[in-house]
């Protein structure tokens, strides 16, 4: 069983709202683990379509999800022995990783792993469900937003800095519809969770976000 002793940090929000960044920042000046839990559906996603999965088999996607061999590790993401942080930021991995984030199987599959991290010092765990489903008592609980042309001018920049093509239109069109499945969605929907501190990071640096979340733990 998870020590229920060991203080968690959730970092929630929609896609590019800057929790990934602010997330390992926090961590590493806490030096506490890291749980990508976005990464964790990008991951199950990345080896479905590897493998040639039926995304329309959701016991099958539950399967994969299972037997994810995953280590977070610097800011580094492994599957098994490759380190893939780039391979699952490729947009049609996003894509279906947003998909079968929303088959009760494949969270169900994933839960325990997710509350595996749970050890000493600490966690900050990001993702969209941390602290309303996995992580429902942590000690503190961020909900981290900003408006969807700001998500989409980061994550334009994310993608055109790793080489990847990108089209600004493409983008908007593709997050406002993945904000609608994340909030819309009948397992573990995209809320902010009970006594969440709500920071829009529209205008703000991630240095700045990472400074107001060091100073609500702090007070916690």
């Amino acid at each position: 069983m998870p020590n229920t002793n060991i203080p968690v940090i959730t970092i929630d929000g929609p896609t590019a709202s800057g929790k990934g960044t602010v997330a390992q920042k926090v961590a590493d000046r806490l030096g506490f683990h890291l749980l990508d839990s976005g990464a964790l559906y990008r991951l199950t996603a990345l080896s479905a379509l590897r493998r040639g999965t039926d995304m329309r088999d959701e016991h099958a996607l539950a399967k994969v999800a299972e037997h994810l061999n995953v280590r977070f590790n610097g800011g580094h993401i492994y599957l098994g022995t490759e380190e893939v942080g780039n391979a699952i930021r490729a947009e049609d991995v996003g894509n279906t990783a947003s998909k079968i984030a929303a088959l009760p199987a494949v969270r169900q599959a994933l839960y325990g792993l997710q509350l595996s991290f749970r050890e000493t010092p600490g966690l900050v765990a990001d993702g969209r469900d941390m602290g309303t489903v996995i992580f429902p008592g942590a000690q503190l609980k961020v909900f981290l937003t900003a408006s969807v042309e700001a998500r989409a001018q980061r994550r334009y920049k994310q993608l055109i800095d790793k080489g990847f093509s990108a089209n600004m239109d493409d983008l908007l069109a593709d997050l406002q519809a993945r904000d609608a499945r994340d909030t819309q969605r009948a397992v573990a929907p995209l809320v902010p969770a009970e006594g969440a501190h709500i920071l829009d990071t529209s205008q703000m640096t991630a240095d700045k976000a990472v400074e107001q979340v060091l100073a609500w733990y702090a007070h916690s």
